[in-house]
């Protein structure tokens, strides 16, 4: 049988009624998604289901005259619109904002009829289209520090797919879906056009079910960790298909040599570091399948060779019994997270923040970009949230940023992805189906 685009749109418009019918007698008893917020989340029993829910904020964009809404002392305005799926940003010493626009690549595998009807909901989930000039990486300045960007150049074209971004001295490190590729800089240059050089390959097709590479620089620039999300929900792709993935690598800059610094991570992304106690942190999207309310995605600091359960157990050594052969001499070393942040939310950026431009408020801890959910029947995330620190670890519940993202009517104006803090210490925003970058400083 051949897949057409209106032969998948009818089988998912059919699937999502048949979802929802069985999940309607359930849904009123969803816990409040507060409680799975903090060091020890509420872990409702585990539910199955033939179809998962798929429940798609449609995407609309923003009006030229919309904002998102800030909470009381901040501000926002765009610093670029009209940009081309915008995933992640990285400022540089000068104040250059660079920003990652880029487009999941085309899986060439065989894939399940669930499969492909989840894939066109998750299309659905940015707007994104293969078809539009991204898979680059656009230079923003503002040169009359108004906060709205009046220089903009596409400083490298024709990647493959890339998400993380790295500058250690005069060398700028992209992690493209399947590889890490080195290029010279210059401080000042609006353009790359040297084709770069290959670091070290990363885990790429024909099979590519997480693509984004998240990627950070130690403290003294020899090492570079790069997030490695999972080929499945829960393995049903094979083993050998996870080979490498769900893990956060750690590669050597000087050589190219990598290693798996810590796994059982589905889909880590937002690598960095915490200023204070220089321990690497990640976010996590969990597992999906178990119920609108199972698993909570997640923060936590990351433990050289520690393992965080995917895909045999969840939230330390809670069992998932659809992993076939089981792992306990696995579930029996799982690390338990630091951190819930509530089911599906699906963060993919944080920054900790190092600058002074923000309210006093927001002084010590981290921001997190949360994506939101496509899958529970109650829209969760779709908002940017801090979440305070003291000592190096998360203390006291986090606290609504930046929201406005779902319109009253749930149609996402846009999606929050990648965070940065700028020279000026005002927090960026990458809003992947809003084509915007957001520039939050206090009001």
């Amino acid at each position: 049988m051949i897949w057409t685009s209106s032969r998948i749109r009818k089988l998912y418009i059919s699937s999502t009624l048949l979802a929802s019918t069985m999940l309607v007698t359930c849904s009123d008893n969803d816990p409040d998604p507060s409680t799975q917020i903090g060091a020890n989340p509420v872990l409702p029993e585990q539910s199955q289901y033939f179809l998962p829910t798929m429940h798609v904020a449609k995407v609309v964009g923003w009006n030229q005259n919309e904002i998102p809404s800030v909470t009381a002392g901040l501000k926002i305005q765009a610093l670029a619109r009209g940009l081309k799926h915008p995933r992640s940003l990285y400022t540089l010493p000068n104040g250059d904002v660079l920003v990652v626009e880029s487009v999941a690549p085309p899986e060439k595998s065989a894939k399940r009829p669930k499969d492909i009807i989840m894939g066109f909901v998750q299309s659905l989930a940015t707007g994104a289209s293969e078809s539009e000039p991204s898979n680059r990486i656009t230079l923003l300045r503002d040169t009359d520090g108004d906060g709205s960007a009046d220089v903009r150049e596409v400083f490298l074209d024709h990647l493959n797919s890339p998400f993380g971004v790295t500058l250690v001295g005069n060398e700028l490190y992209v992690a493209n879906t399947d590889a890490i590729i080195r290029y010279p800089y210059a401080e000042g240059e609006t353009k790359i056009s040297d084709p770069g050089t290959h670091l070290t390959e990363l885990p790429g097709g024909p099979i590519d079910h997480h693509w984004t590479k998240s990627l950070v620089a130690s403290e003294d620039g020899s090492r570079l960790y790069v997030g490695v999300g999972s080929n499945s929900n829960v393995m049903e792709n094979g083993l050998e298909a996870e080979k490498g993935r769900a893990a956060i690598w750690e590669v050597d800059r000087a050589s190219g040599r990598s290693r798996v610094f810590a796994d059982g991570l589905r889909n880590p992304n937002g690598l960095t570091f915490e200023p204070t106690t220089k321990v690497l942190w990640t976010v996590v999207n969990e597992r999906d399948e178990l119920g609108p309310n199972l698993v909570p995605d997640y923060m936590t600091s990351v433990k050289d060779g520690g393992f965080y359960g995917w895909p045999y157990s969840y939230y330390g050594r809670n069992i998932d019994p659809r992993v076939m052969p089981q792992r306990p001499d696995l579930v029996a070393k799982a690390i338990v997270p630091d951190y819930a942040l509530s089911s599906h939310v699906a963060p993919l950026g944080m920054v900790f923040n190092t600058g002074q431009g923000l309210p006093d408020a927001y002084r010590e801890g981290a921001f997190i970009g949360e994506h939101g959910s496509w899958n529970r029947r109650s829209f969760n995330g779709y908002k940017v949230i801090f979440v305070p620190f003291q000592q190096g670890r998360p203390s006291g519940q986090p606290s609504d940023v930046v929201t406005g993202f779902l319109s009253d009517r749930n149609e996402a104006r846009g999606r929050p992805v990648g965070l940065a803090i700028d020279k000026t210490g005002a927090l960026l925003i990458a809003d992947d189906a809003g084509n915007t970058v957001w520039r939050v400083t206090a009001g």
